[in-house]
């Protein structure tokens, strides 16, 4: 088990880039695509979060982290809308 709090969030950072990677590498079916696409947006969301509360040090300040979760996640949500719109059209 990983002690170090900034180690940690490397290797969750990491894992989260690995994972995404495999992920758009994948030779997904045509009905898969989005769905593929979701999953490389949710994990740079991931990051993200790692990002700011471990190394910006946002976890020792929740009123902070929890205002730019909010605008992440709305930016986030638009990122995923402006995605899938093409395909609705």
């Amino acid at each position: 088990m990983i002690r170090n709090p900034l180690l940690r969030a490397w290797t969750a950072l990491i894992g989260l880039s690995l994972g995404s990677t495999l992920i758009s590498l994948w030779q997904w079916p045509p009905g898969f695509a989005a769905g593929a696409g979701m999953l490389v947006l949710s994990f740079a969301w991931l990051k993200a979060r790692v990002i700011l509360s471990s190394y910006l040090r946002l976890d020792a300040a929740p009123f902070w982290r929890r205002g730019f979760a909010i605008s992440l996640g709305v930016f986030c949500l638009l990122l995923l809308g402006l995605y899938l719109l093409p395909g609705l059209l």
